[in-house]
């Protein structure tokens, strides 16, 4: 069963007054929209909101009446959700209209009225919110009704009840809601939209669920108002589709949710278990449409933000995030000196560019860094200079202490053949640096900054008691793909490190552990376990989400579009998955270090699993490419 259903929120071209006309436009955006399991329409839309002292008329009410029940015989198996006034013990109601296959499934009536400045709702309309357990219309009417489908439970609210204290939809959601609807009519004054987005989006997150929005268009302006006919929908706090205000014709706005990620961020990320809830009728309703691929934008690199500003503000901030934890573990200690190997990559230089920035918070002079360069058998001449000349740049000790001498003898010591170049061979190199680091800093009293990003962390692409251990990780936070642009916005922020950095941000991601040939770099990471913008998306989504290895792989397609086609794709998921639950046990043994961001792995705070977890249960599902 696919977990993706399509809202389609309206503003339909409205006449005021001429419910046969309203009628026959609503019955064929229903017809033209049947692949939406939600359609929603605006508030009062089979009569317009603007009516006046015409809601009291007897010939209006019996229209509306016979329009509701005509509608409902043209709806299918989309839900479909309609604005009318109507009449229950003698009190007038401004209702939603629930209706699928033929029926009047529920009607809710609004429960805060607007009765302020331009609107005078309470002069016709009762308050809707102690209708609770009554039938009207031959059908559920209250304010206790939630509309359920297999995994979808839909809430609906009206207009104002939005804007009040205590919105209807907080309820609706504590009791299981995971998409609410608001029929809107709601007239345009400057500034006013920006702070109905706000509300809709605030709301969404709120509730972690997905809020559509459809508000009455330029057919209901009268007098002095004019209605805009926005149309919303947002999900978890952010906006997924916005219709065109002001037009003259019907505004049709549709979008893709995923009910899966929702209901994974309420179980994983949230106290939502421990909102209070209120008792609800739910009405069974059938199956409504569902959608395998869904028409939606997904960033492929969902670490970077894809607006220029955007990326600075984060850039700045994450930057602070990671100088300032090390700060503090630093003035914790007692003021030691900062012990860093150096290569000449692009981890190691934010790294590197961190500790600067965390001894400029403390008044320490860059010279307690100890920058270490251990060129070995992989080593080229353009690394070892990049580390050298920024290390210089920015005031830190230098010292240079090639292992390849020390690194032989020990391959004598184990027997083993330094013309195999195995794994031993390109551990050894890794784990005789980590004890230069470790008896450095004790020497000078000092700790050993880590240098290891967050991707690595992942893919456990580290040599456990080499590079995999320090006395404090800033890098821990930070994927591979953000890790570039950290090191391009210091290289803008400080000018005289620009030419050093982009010389170390162009050069392709390396443990420079096997031979090199001249100052070609022979090994490259991408080559070998595949390219860490695709295990970036893989791990967003994997954590983030909890989506299954199927469902990843097809958000991967949306996602990078021609640039992998399915094989490829599947290829480097596959390993991603294995290589993630073969490396936990790494992950259960990493030193402290600093969450920059919602993902982290640490098994103190974010991710705990077993390191002995099976993972052929994903495996068998990606391969089988179905999570029905």
């Amino acid at each position: 069963m696919s977990e993706f259903i399509r809202i389609a929120a309206i503003s339909p071209k409205l006449v005021l007054g001429d419910v046969e006309a309203n009628s026959i436009v609503i019955k064929e955006l229903i017809q033209k929209h049947q692949d939406a399991g939600i359609v929603l329409f605006p508030e009062l839309c089979i009569t317009g909101y603007t009516l006046g002292d015409l809601f009291f008329q007897e010939a209006l009410h019996q229209k509306v009446v016979e329009a509701i029940f005509a509608l409902a015989k043209s709806v299918q198996d989309s839900l479909v959700i309609v604005g009318a006034p109507l009449w229950y013990a003698n009190r007038l109601y401004n209702c939603a209209v629930v209706m699928q296959q033929g029926e009047i499934k529920g009607i809710v009536p609004k429960s805060y009225l607007a009765n302020y400045r331009e609107f005078y709702e309470k002069r016709w309309f009762s308050s809707g919110k102690d209708v609770r357990g009554e039938e009207l219309l031959g059908a559920p009417f209250g304010v206790d009704l939630l509309f359920t489908d297999r995994d979808l439970v839909l809430g609906v609210e009206i207009c104002e009840d939005l804007w009040s204290v205590l919105p209807p939809s907080l309820y609706q959601v504590a009791a299981g809601a995971n998409v609410v609807c608001n029929l809107s009519a709601s007239d345009e004054l400057v500034g006013k939209h920006a702070y109905r987005k706000e509300l809709v989006c605030t709301q969404s997150a709120r509730g972690i669920c997905a809020y559509a929005y459809a508000s009455s268009g330029v057919g209901e302006s009268s007098s002095d108002l004019c209605y805009g006919g926005a149309t919303l929908i947002a999900e978890n706090g952010a906006m997924l589709a916005e219709g065109e205000r002001f037009e003259r014709k019907s505004v049709i706005t549709t979008a893709d949710v995923d009910l899966q990620k929702l209901r994974y961020l309420r179980r994983a990320e949230t106290s939502f278990v421990d909102a209070p809830k209120n008792e609800f009728r739910l009405v069974e309703c059938a199956k409504t449409p569902r959608i395998e691929v869904p028409k939606r934008y997904y960033d492929p690199h969902p670490f970077v933000p894809s607006d220029e500003a955007q990326i600075d503000a984060r850039c700045k901030e994450i930057f602070a995030i990671q100088a300032s934890a090390l700060a503090r573990r630093v003035e914790h200690i007692g003021d030691p000196k900062l012990v860093i190997g150096l290569s000449g990559g692009l981890d190691s230089t934010l790294a590197l560019l961190v500790c600067a920035k965390a001894c400029k918070m403390l008044g320490k002079p860059s010279s307690d860094i100890l920058a270490i360069s251990m060129p070995g058998f992989g080593t080229t001449k353009a690394t070892k200079q990049s580390a050298k000349e920024l290390a210089k740049a920015l005031g830190a000790s230098f010292e240079e202490i090639d292992i390849t001498k020390s690194v032989k003898a020990h391959f004598e010591d184990i027997a083993h053949p330094s013309s195999l170049h195995d794994v031993t061979f390109e551990n050894a190199q890794a784990r005789y640096r980590t004890m230069i680091l470790m008896d450095k800093a004790n020497q000078i009293g000092g700790i050993v900054v880590g240098t290891g990003d967050l991707s690595e962390i992942a893919l456990g692409f580290s040599t456990y008691n080499g590079d995999h251990m320090a006395m404090y990780n800033v890098n821990a936070g930070v994927p591979k793909t953000l890790v570039r642009y950290l090191i391009a916005w210091v290289a803008k922020e400080q000018k005289e490190l620009a030419a050093i950095l982009e010389a170390i941000i162009n050069r392709p991601v390396s443990p420079e552990l096997l031979p090199s040939r001249g100052s070609e770099i022979v090994q490259k990471t991408e080559s070998i376990i595949g390219p860490y913008e695709l295990h970036d998306f893989f791990l967003y989504h994997f954590i983030k989400y909890g989506a299954s290895p199927t469902k990843i792989a097809m958000l991967a397609k949306l996602a990078f579009k021609e640039k992998y086609d399915e094989v490829t794709i599947k290829k480097w998921l596959r390993l991603f998955i294995k290589r993630f639950f073969a490396n936990q046990f790494k992950r259960n043994a990493m030193p402290d270090g600093v969450k920059v961001g919602t993902i982290a792995l640490s098994p103190r705070g974010d991710w705990r699993m077993p390191s002995d977890a099976e993972v052929k249960m994903w495996l068998k599902e990606l391969d089988d490419g179905s999570s029905d």
